[in-house]
């Protein structure tokens, strides 16, 4: 375990475990969400109102901020905790997906990937080595592996393939993320749907070495039956006493059955990109806020909610600025969205804690399965 990095287990109720992941920069209360910061920032939220919703830690996009501003450009202004005026934990991934779903006339080898800009079609370099000095350049305080993830569906032959060079470049990215003490190194489990793939993933980087695994190369067009089919069994391959973070997931049942098969860690553009197009998501299920059945109607999006927009706000009040395309109207429906992932977590932590997960989790689904309140 890398020093002044540290993964403590609290409770644990079946495969569901609440923890502490301790850094220099604060401590990360398990599971643990973390809102998705791409270009240095969540868009429409204040750094301070990310941590109000309850958010331990962000997570922050190698592909996007090497391109634009530059690392150097953000490790010469003093880093990216400072650069972006968020002091508590950052965990940075490692770009490998950007490139493979965003980049243009990519290329890849053995060595990494050479790619186009799909901002200004600028030709760059991504390798294990180079991910490693980027993200040491921004300095996130939690640092991921330089993998490939192929697009599902795929054929066997592809994604053992994918996964069998992946962990040949999570050896090189261990090699260069070197000794940094206070910073963290995850590898990340490959092998799409096949369990054999992942067991075999799993081992190579349990022999590597890490002070944390991902799974990664899920929530790709596999569907949640498909995705929770391998979180059955590929949680177990991973050693108990440090976290595991499943990349890129998800909506809020996506999440409790996530947490339900023994996962710690997990993040998602899904709330804040849901509140700037006017999808809400509340205890009762999701409800979209430009439909006129709204317009009139003097009620909170959910009355039990503590966040701003719940607190002061009317959903006639947040339809008429959706519908207006007011910039308060990003503001308000993605803290709301942010706010209750985090509430969601809360209850998961408190529930594993008490031993009444299954109950808790049976109150969740009976609450949404319910629907939005009747209109007005």
């Amino acid at each position: 375990m890398t020093q002044g990095f540290a993964f403590e287990l609290g409770a644990t109720d079946g495969q569901a475990r609440t923890g502490v992941i301790r850094t220099p920069r604060g401590d990360v209360r398990t599971p643990a969400f973390m809102p998705v910061g791409t270009a240095a920032t969540v868009k429409a939220m204040m750094p301070e109102s990310v941590h109000e919703t309850g958010a331990d830690i962000l997570l922050g996009n190698t592909y996007h901020l090497m391109l634009r501003p530059t690392a150097e450009r953000i490790d010469a202004l003093g880093g990216l905790h400072r650069f972006m005026n968020w002091e508590r934990p950052i965990l940075t991934d490692s770009g490998g997906f950007q490139v493979m779903s965003l980049a243009g006339l990519r290329k890849l080898t053995e060595a990494g990937v050479t790619f186009k800009s799909h901002i200004d079609g600028s030709k760059h370099e991504l390798t294990p080595e180079r991910s490693m000095e980027i993200q040491r350049l921004l300095g996130s305080d939690i640092v991921m592996c330089f993998d490939e993830c192929p697009a599902l569906p795929a054929s066997d032959d592809e994604v053992a393939r994918a996964m069998r060079l992946s962990m040949r470049w999570a050896a090189r990215s261990k090699d260069a993320f070197g000794d940094r003490p206070g910073h963290a190194l995850f590898g990340i489990m490959q092998g799409g749907v096949t369990q054999e793939l992942r067991e075999e993933s799993a081992s190579a980087l349990v022999e590597i070495g890490f002070d944390g695994y991902a799974i990664g190369g899920l929530a790709v067009g596999e569907g949640q039956a498909a995705m929770f089919g391998v979180l059955d069994y590929a949680t177990g391959y991973l050693p108990e006493d440090k976290p595991r973070y499943l990349m890129g997931v998800g909506k809020p049942d996506d999440i409790v059955g996530a947490v339900k098969r023994g996962v710690d860690m997990m993040d998602c553009v899904l709330p804040s990109r849901s509140g700037r197009t006017g999808q809400v998501f509340t205890r009762r299920g999701v409800l979209n806020i430009k439909n006129a059945r709204h317009q009139d109607d003097p009620r909170p999006l959910d009355a039990a909610c503590t966040c701003p927009a719940c607190r002061k706000y009317s959903r006639a009040y947040l339809h008429h600025v959706f519908r207006s395309q007011e910039i308060i109207s990003s503001m308000l429906l993605t803290w709301h969205n942010l706010h209750y992932y985090q509430e969601i977590m809360a209850g998961m932590r408190a529930a594993i804690a008490a031993g009444r997960f299954d109950a808790w989790e049976a109150a969740f689904h009976a609450q949404r399965a319910e629907g939005d309140i009747a209109a007005i």
